[in-house]
């Protein structure tokens, strides 16, 4: 079987890491992997914000937790509500990914640099995770705030103020979610059954 098909049905969703760093090289390569994706009018119209700092990650954590709570969707409240869920799962690294909002189809050619991510992390045998829940962080004017403070009180005062500002997000670009990164503390997932009766051809 071609390695590139292995990895693609061999990866799965990590929701349990050790807490050891990732490699700055096996990360460098990983988001070189989602440069690379497909783009609308070769609009290449991403950023990526790497998030290593812990109590940042437990900070943006919490703030969308908050969010969570108010959504109208039953079970995306109730997760919000729960004190053993981490959105990021203890993972040591957090991507933040961006579009840039008048681009030709950001959206989509974020989506395929995240699959490029996953595919690159799981070549390393790195877990991964890609996380929608990281838009609740975004979603509250308030966070902004907050985030000031907490620059302030834990890492510097050299930032503008905003949630978007304060983790470098290039003006006009729109946070749409986040994949993790980390060594895997779990083993051997079982492959959840694919449907078969999605195909059809014309010839």
């Amino acid at each position: 079987m071609s390695i590139v098909i292995e990895t693609i049905k061999s990866r799965r969703s990590i929701r349990k890491f050790l807490s050891d760093q990732i490699k700055q090289e096996e990360l460098d390569t990983i988001i070189e992997a989602g440069i690379y994706a497909p783009t609308g009018h070769n609009d290449q119209p991403w950023h990526f914000t790497v998030i290593q700092n812990k109590e940042l990650i437990d900070h943006i954590n919490n703030e969308a937790k908050k969010n969570m709570v108010k959504a109208p969707i039953e079970f995306i409240s109730n997760m919000g509500k729960s004190d053993k869920l981490h959105i990021f799962h203890g993972a040591p690294t957090v991507i933040v990914i961006s579009g840039k909002k008048d681009a030709t189809t950001p959206l989509i050619d974020c989506s395929a640099a995240v699959q490029n991510i996953l595919l690159a992390a799981e070549s390393f045998n790195i877990g991964s995770c890609w996380i929608g829940l990281a838009k609740f962080f975004f979603q509250n004017p308030g966070n902004a705030e907050e985030l000031d403070n907490f620059f302030q009180t834990n890492i510097d005062d050299k930032f503008v103020p905003g949630s978007v500002e304060k983790l470098s997000i290039p003006e006009g670009y729109e946070p749409y979610f986040a994949v993790t990164l980390g060594y895997k503390a779990s083993k051997d997932i079982p492959t959840p059954k694919r449907r078969s009766d999605v195909i059809n051809y014309i010839k």
